[in-house]
C-alpha cells in the first residue's frame, strides 16, 4: 500500500511549488485526506491546545462517561454494538455566530485559546479551498463563495475524548462515516492512534504525528467538483490503552447556501447522460444527513436530486 500522503506546507512558495500543488491534488483525488506539516499554526499554541483538552477531558467529563458507560453496560458487552460511539465529546461553533462563551465547564483561558485557534483554522481552511481552486481551474476564491450564501460559512468544532475500551473489537470509537460538510481539519493525538480511512477495500491508519493537522474532503466538496474529488468513509477504531484526542473543526456551507457542481467542472458528456451530482440547500442537506449519517452517501445524493428542482439557483453569493 502507498504511503499516507504528508504534505510539507513550508515548501509551497519555494521552487517545489508545482511538486507540493501536485501532492495535494493526487491527495485529494485519490485518497480524500491528507497529513499537513509546517502548516503556519505556532507549535507553542498546538502544546497548549492539546494540554487543556485533556486537562479538561480529566477534570469534567472523564467521570461523566465513565458513568454513562456503566449505565448503558457497556464494559461488560458480548456482541458487536452498532448504535453507539465510544467517545466523550461537546461541540464549539464559531461561525456565523460564536456560542464558546455559553459552553459551561470552560476555564477562561481555554475558551480564549481555542478561540484563537478557531480563527487560526479558518484562514488555514480558506488557504486550502484556494489551493484546491488553483488545481481544480476554478477562479480563486470559487469555492469561499460557493460556501458563502447570505451571512457566511458555518464553521465548527467537535472535540472528543477516546479513553481506553475493554471491547474494541466490539465497540467502534467512531462508526465508519464521510463528512456531511466542506473542509476537515483535524489535530489529533500524536501518541495514540485510532484513525482510519477505507482505500481500496482496505482500512489505511491516518499516522498520529506531533503538530501536523489532517486534511480530509467532505460531501460538499465532492458535490462542487461532481465527484472529481470524493469524501471518503473512515472511523475510529477505540483502544485498549491511552485516552485519544481529537479536535476536528468543519469548515462547511452556510446553512442557506445552495451547492451544486460548479459548471467549469461538468463535462458536455456528463450533462448529457445526467451523471451531474445534485444541486440542493445545505440545511436540506444537513437534515438528511443527520438521520443517516453512518449509512452509504449514494442515496443521500439520490435524495437530494429527487428534491432539486425545487431549488432556485441565484447568482453565487459574493464576500
Amino acid at each position: 500500500m502507498e504511503n499516507f500522503p504528508i504534505i510539507n506546507l513550508e515548501k509551497l512558495n519555494g521552487e517545489e511549488r508545482k511538486n507540493i500543488m501536485e501532492q495535494i491534488k493526487d491527495a485529494c483525488e485519490n485518497w480524500g485526506f491528507f497529513e499537513l506539516v509546517n502548516h503556519g499554526i505556532p507549535h507553542e499554541l498546538l502544546d497548549t491546545v492539546e494540554r487543556m483538552t485533556k486537562e479538561h477531558y480529566r477534570k469534567c467529563m472523564e467521570q461523566r462517561f465513565k458513568e454513562l458507560v456503566a449505565s448503558k453496560g457497556l464494559d461488560a458487552v458480548q456482541a458487536e454494538v452498532n448504535d453507539i460511539d465510544w467517545e466523550s465529546t461537546f461541540f464549539l461553533r464559531h461561525l456565523p455566530v460564536s456560542n464558546i462563551a455559553e459552553i459551561p465547564d470552560l476555564d477562561d483561558e481555554y475558551r480564549k485559546i481555542m478561540k484563537d485557534f478557531a480563527q487560526k483554522l479558518e484562514k488555514l481552511a480558506e488557504e486550502l479551498l484556494d489551493l484546491l481552486c488553483e488545481n481544480l481551474g476554478l477562479e480563486k476564491g470559487y469555492l469561499k463563495k460557493a460556501f458563502y450564501g447570505s451571512k457566511g460559512p458555518t464553521f465548527g468544532t467537535k472535540v472528543s475524548n477516546y479513553p481506553p475500551c475493554p471491547k474494541p473489537d466490539l465497540i467502534k470509537g467512531l462508526r465508519a462515516h464521510t463528512d456531511a460538510g466542506g473542509i476537515i481539519l483535524l489535530f489529533q493525538d500524536d501518541k495514540v492512534s485510532g484513525l482510519q480511512l477505507l482505500k481500496d477495500g482496505q482500512w489505511i491508519d491516518v499516522p498520529p504525528m506531533r503538530h501536523s493537522i489532517v486534511i480530509n474532503i467532505g460531501d460538499q466538496l465532492e458535490v462542487i467538483t461532481n465527484g472529481k474529488y470524493k469524501s471518503v468513509l473512515h472511523r475510529v477504531i477505540a483502544q485498549t490503552d491511552g485516552t485519544r484526542m481529537s479536535i476536528a473543526s468543519f469548515y462547511n456551507p452556510g446553512s442557506d447556501a445552495i451547492i451544486y457542481p460548479a459548471p467549469a467542472l461538468v463535462e458536455k458528456e456528463a450533462q448529457e447522460k445526467n451523471q451531474v451530482y445534485p444541486k440542493f440547500v445545505f440545511e436540506d442537506y444537513m437534515k438528511l444527513y443527520t438521520a443517516v449519517k453512518f449509512q452509504a452517501k449514494e442515496p443521500r445524493f439520490e435524495a437530494m436530486k429527487a428534491v432539486e428542482a425545487n431549488v432556485k439557483l441565484g447568482p453565487i453569493a459574493t464576500a
